[in-house]
């Protein structure tokens, strides 16, 4: 056989299927030069590709539990809940949520514009003034105005010594008790995503636009409409969507505002046992909630709005002349309403509440209760952002991505539908950590790891890779350079990142309602219940520590926008 018939007959054998020999190398060489490609030819170690792989995985199960649960939950319970209460439940959530929405916008939208572009008197201090309410969880400025306006409130009492208040408009007419009061209590507290947002896109916003409308003939009023509003539609959506996730989330405000949305549904089918029912209504939510998600992502895709940095010049400041008395007015009443008063009335009751013995071993208890909890949260959340946010950083492909935005599902759901997985996974396959306070702070991490991941990963970027490549050159593989190079680099992003983990911990309502074990209060859970029951001389000092702590975050959120 000459080489010519030898070199035919090896091709043959290669190409024949039968032969296996060959054939396995061939496709294992694929397999592995389709991996290396998707990886750019850098793909990481298996030991971080792992860990991120399963903090992910755990980050989506409750949500995932959920909606099996449900798509399961029977069709009789199905149709019995579509015929009498989501409809009722959908309209009460929608209603509640584009009203809220709107009015927190407008709000928002028109104190940015007098602190940042108007010569209002105190501008630089009102920056940060108007951003306080976002240390008031919507629940305790619940119990405060339950406490000025509710039906044995300081109002009512006011109203009756009164008399011609009573003889022109007969008995006292508020009702907190309405939608109208859960809608001014959740608008109060939730403008400042707005404003936040506006205020720093309006500190950017180019000068010479306005300049130029001006020049056609333009007043002020035309020049806000026509140039100064297309650029802030995005500042608008994003401070938009997070006032509307927010009130779809809600639950304390509206539980103890005695409103029905599908959180304190669920929460009450939960609490009769009747998970099925509270995992349909659970799914709903979702629903809900990716719907609201998708149509904010089409809007700013379709919304683009550039300007150009290297003709940037600062926007003049207006004077508001004959205006000025009503805007400061206009501004002082909001700051008055959303601020001075909540805080005065829980500095008032927590003055009573020490003087009758308040602050005792049963408080410090429900105080040590939060930090074992929150702080156990912050820890884990650290610890687990720091693989993901490294993926994402460094070895960037669609799997990465993939793990980032799964690591994203807690953190844009209520926290009774991540209460309501967490009571399925534990109760039916890890019984030992049930009934335990582990629940409680894997709940937190499953809400609040995004947190930590947007802190570790804003410090992260500004962290060279040629700082791994020196790493990586000296035989430390990918795991030991994140943790012995890159973590002592990041340590102040993952630190303010655990920071907020542990206030955001330190405020969550429901996840703490529905896992906590018999005996396990902790502050929030004590402002609930003691406000609900009008002992206000308990729940006062709890809620003013929370707010305390909740000072924190602010100084973060004021540094980014």
């Amino acid at each position: 056989m000459d080489k010519h018939d030898q070199n035919k007959e090896h091709k043959q054998h290669q190409a024949d299927p039968k032969v296996g020999e060959n054939h396995s190398p061939t496709l294992l060489h694929f397999m592995k030069k389709k991996w290396l490609n998707s990886w750019n030819g850098n793909p990481p170690g298996p030991v971080l590709l792992f860990v991120g792989s399963l903090v992910a995985l755990i980050m989506s199960i409750p949500i995932v539990y959920v909606i099996w649960r449900s798509l399961f939950a029977g069709k009789d319970r199905w149709m019995r809940l579509l015929d009498g209460r989501i409809p009722e439940l959908l309209w009460n959530t929608f209603s509640l949520t584009i009203a809220v929405t709107a009015f927190a916008v407008i709000i928002g939208i028109s104190l940015s514009w007098l602190v940042v572009r108007t010569d209002l008197p105190g501008r630089k201090v009102w920056q940060w003034l108007l951003a306080l309410p976002l240390v008031i969880p919507p629940y305790v400025g619940a119990v405060t105005y339950i406490i000025v306006i509710g039906p044995s409130g300081w109002l009512r009492d006011m109203w009756r010594e009164i008399p011609f208040l009573v003889e022109w408009f007969g008995q006292y007419p508020l009702n907190i008790y309405s939608f109208w009061g859960v809608f001014f209590v959740l608008s109060m507290f939730t403008y400042p995503y707005v404003f936040l947002i506006a205020s720093a896109s309006l500190r950017k916003m180019n000068r010479n636009f306005e300049e130029v409308a001006r020049s056609q003939g333009l007043n002020t009023a035309q020049i806000f409409w026509k140039v100064n509003l297309p650029f802030l539609r995005p500042a608008i959506g994003a401070g938009a969507i997070l006032i509307s996730l927010y009130v779809l989330s809600d639950f304390g405000a509206i539980a103890m505002l005695r409103f029905v949305t599908f959180t304190a549904a669920i929460y009450f089918q939960r609490s009769s046992f009747d998970t099925a029912s509270a995992s349909v209504l659970s799914l709903v939510l979702i629903v809900l909630t990716i719907l609201i998600l998708w149509i904010e992502s089409r809007t700013r895709r379709k919304s683009h709005y550039y300007q150009t940095s290297n003709t940037f010049r600062e926007p003049d400041i207006l004077s508001l002349g004959k205006w000025k008395p009503f805007a400061f007015l206009y501004v002082c009443s909001v700051f008055l309403v959303s601020v001075v008063l909540p805080i005065a009335v829980l500095i008032y009751w927590s003055v009573i509440g020490i003087g009758m013995g308040a602050l005792d071993t049963r408080f410090f208890g429900f105080a040590w209760n939060s930090i074992l909890v929150s702080g156990l949260a912050a820890l884990l959340c650290m610890l687990l952002a720091l693989p993901i946010i490294y993926l994402k950083s460094r070895y960037p492909s669609g799997l990465t991505n993939f793990i980032d935005k799964l690591s994203y599902a807690g953190y844009a759901l209520p926290g009774v539908i991540v209460g309501l997985g967490m009571i399925f996974i534990f109760n039916n396959h890890i019984p030992a950590l049930y009934n335990t306070f582990y629940m409680i702070a894997i709940a937190f991490v499953i809400r609040f790891l995004p947190q930590a991941m947007q802190s570790g990963e804003a410090s992260l970027s500004l962290v060279s890779p040629r700082i791994d490549e020196a790493a990586r050159s000296l035989g430390y593989p990918p795991w030991k350079v994140m943790f012995k190079v890159i973590l002592p680099t990041i340590l102040p992003g993952v630190l303010a990142g655990g920071a907020l983990v542990f206030v955001s911990s330190i405020k969550e309502l429901p996840a703490t309602l529905m896992l906590r074990p018999p005996g396990f209060d902790t502050l929030a859970v004590r402002v609930y219940f003691e406000a609900t029951e009008a002992i206000y001389h308990l729940a006062a000092p709890a809620a003013l520590l929370i707010i305390v702590v909740s000072v924190i975050p602010l100084r973060y959120l004021l540094k980014k926008y």
